[in-house]
């Protein structure tokens, strides 16, 4: 084997630097190269992320609400002895009235038990049907009174409504009744054997 020239030597010596910075610069390259691509996808995610949460939300609540399902609250029940609750009508049937017109009626009631009534709630079936309660309590042997307002605007026809009592009773819950009838603007006139509209007749010739 021949023995390499000094020049030789360099020259190999030069290429294997140049070798050995080629191999650094490329591992530069794909480092830098691999941080990129690391680097998108982070924003990718994060853009994903933003995308998915369009709803501002408060802290501790979840990124999507659901609309949920309104439930009525049911009245709460006084706690304590219970007690017995009389009325002297459960029912009251206010006729025909025309629609428009409020019906007002009392109920009076009596403490037939022997502890203090409670009434924590009275709740009519619908917005028409509102109903006033003593907040105080009854004594035993004592009476009072629930006023009920109805009102039939918009709401021709025969009616029903109920009013829901709440109170230290067993059962908790006692109803009261409103019903009648609402006619229509017109209809008290058409049952008397008029017509709301009377026509107007013309004869030829003013005859």
């Amino acid at each position: 084997m021949e023995n390499f020239s000094l020049a030789q030597k360099i020259q190999i010596g030069l290429l294997g630097v140049i070798a050995v910075l080629l191999v650094l610069q490329l591992s530069g390259i794909f480092n830098s190269g691999s941080s990129t691509v690391r680097q998108q996808a982070a924003n990718e995610l994060q853009a994903t992320g933003s995308n998915v949460m369009t709803t501002p939300t408060q802290p501790g609540q979840p990124a999507i609400q659901p609309n949920p399902t309104v439930q009525p609250q049911t009245p709460p029940v006084p706690t304590g002895p219970t007690t017995k609750m009389t009325f002297e009508e459960s029912t009251y049937n206010f006729g025909s009235v025309t629609e428009g017109e409020k019906v007002e009626h009392i109920y009076k009631f009596k403490n037939t038990g022997n502890d203090p009534l409670i009434i924590s709630n009275a709740q009519g079936s619908c917005g028409c049907t509102v109903p006033q309660w003593p907040r105080e309590p009854i004594a035993p042997g004592k009476s009072g009174e629930i006023k009920v307002v109805f009102d039939s605007k918009g709401k021709a026809g025969k009616q029903s409504k109920t009013v829901t009592i709440t109170a230290n009773t067993e059962p908790a819950t006692t109803t009261i009744n409103i019903t009648g009838e609402v006619l229509k603007n017109g209809n008290a006139a058409s049952s008397s054997g008029q017509s709301a509209t009377q026509p107007i007749q013309i004869t030829p010739g003013g005859k």
